[in-house]
């Protein structure tokens, strides 16, 4: 049973939403960290097991992971304990006890079900502990064996969208230039339920790179002088399962590193290769965005430009006209040397709200395949609809 199916109808989503460290090995749900006081009415940590085989609980009965608990006397709960004999139930789980406390009517979810359990336990404890808490935050690393992620998202969750985060399961997406744009377009799609995330970028992470990319990294670090696509997988790896770093720039002998793809990210200022990924593009039909950032003086300020281009199996013709310069030259209003990391975010947040607008993750009302936001005038500009 995977935990995605679970969420919705047995209240395991509640639970992690409550901060319990929760975690579903086979058919069973463990909450761990539960405090209790044993023998010597010290406090000591277990963890409680329930079969969630069926959509809601067929029974009162829980297991028990740890020593005898007792009450403030220090004598076994007996009134909670239905007897104390060692158990496997597979998948590595052993238990020592299996207790019994029977409600009228039966628990309607495994939330109450199992909080009931914990409140019996932990308010045990809290007579002489009155911190304790099995409410840890901590995170039970997912073991959910067809899971892209390392850990659950309880994030969506939370905010109760699993359904809407699905729409963007199995996909296997290109982000193609890991400079500023490029690195921030990955800390999103990092954090989604895609298949693949494919990196390519033929240089190295130097120091100016540490400032204009995501998050925050060591000096010994960009001493390594690796590529920036290996630094990129390295950190986002911990999260994601499935990144794969090709450190070569794209060109006409490598195009078919593009052909399994589902969706591409191009974050690249060299114009002629950027004609070239987007006629391969086109005659895979798969759909793409064109990221483009200007930057420029005025005086003793900056002007910058954000744009956002489109192109889907149903319209692609727009990018040829002067919507995106294929110059590799000082025409290219956005091809300048300077890169600021707001604008970069900025760069990629637009080109993933699009492609997830794309996907039907947000709600796309305009349907535009080109937008530009203006700095100066803090206005976004659809350009073609």
């Amino acid at each position: 049973m995977l935990l995605k199916q679970t969420n919705h109808s047995l209240g395991i989503k509640e639970l992690h939403n409550d901060d319990y460290e929760v975690e579903i090995v086979g058919n069973f749900l463990l909450i761990h960290s539960v405090p209790y006081l044993n023998a010597k009415k010290e406090l000591v940590y277990g963890t409680l097991v329930s079969n969630v085989s069926t959509p809601s609980p067929n029974t009162h009965v829980v297991y028990f992971i740890g020593e005898t608990p007792c009450g403030i006397d220090g004598r076994p709960m007996s009134q909670l304990i239905n007897n104390s004999q060692r158990q496997d139930l597979g998948n590595g789980i052993i238990i020592d006890h299996l207790f019994s406390h029977k409600p009228n009517p039966m628990y309607p979810t495994y939330y109450e079900k199992m909080t009931t359990y914990v409140n019996i336990l932990s308010g045990q404890a809290q007579h002489y502990f009155p911190e304790a808490t099995a409410r840890t935050g901590r995170v039970i690393d997912s073991k959910q064996e067809d899971s892209v992620l390392h850990y659950t998202d309880t994030n969506s969750s939370r905010a109760e969208v699993d359904a809407i985060n699905e729409k963007l399961s199995g996909l296997k997406i290109g982000i193609i230039g890991l400079g500023g744009t490029g690195s921030y377009i990955l800390d999103k799609v990092a954090k989604t339920l895609v298949g693949e995330i494919h990196l390519f970028d033929g240089d190295k992470f130097k120091q100016h790179n540490a400032f204009r990319a995501p998050g925050a990294t060591t000096k010994e670090r960009i001493d390594l002088n690796t590529f920036k696509v290996e630094y990129f997988k390295e950190v986002y790896s911990q999260m994601h399962k499935n990144i794969i770093s090709h450190a070569v720039y794209i060109n006409e002998t490598n195009l078919g590193l593009l052909n399994s793809l589902d969706f591409v990210f191009i974050s690249i200022d060299v114009g002629e290769i950027k004609k070239m990924i987007f006629r391969k593009l086109e005659n895979l039909n798969i759909p793409f965005i064109d990221c483009g950032l200007g930057i420029e003086r005025e005086g003793n300020e900056l002007m910058g430009i954000v744009r956002t281009t489109l192109s889907t199996p149903d319209k692609r013709e727009h990018v040829y006209n002067g919507l995106v310069s294929f110059s590799n030259g000082k025409d290219d209003d956005y091809k300048t040397n300077i890169q600021i990391a707001d604008l970069n975010d900025l760069n990629a947040i637009f080109a993933v709200i699009k492609w997830k607008k794309y996907y039907g993750f947000f709600n796309d009302q305009r349907l535009e395949h080109d937008s530009n936001y203006s700095v100066n005038v803090n206005t976004v500009f659809n350009n073609e609809t």
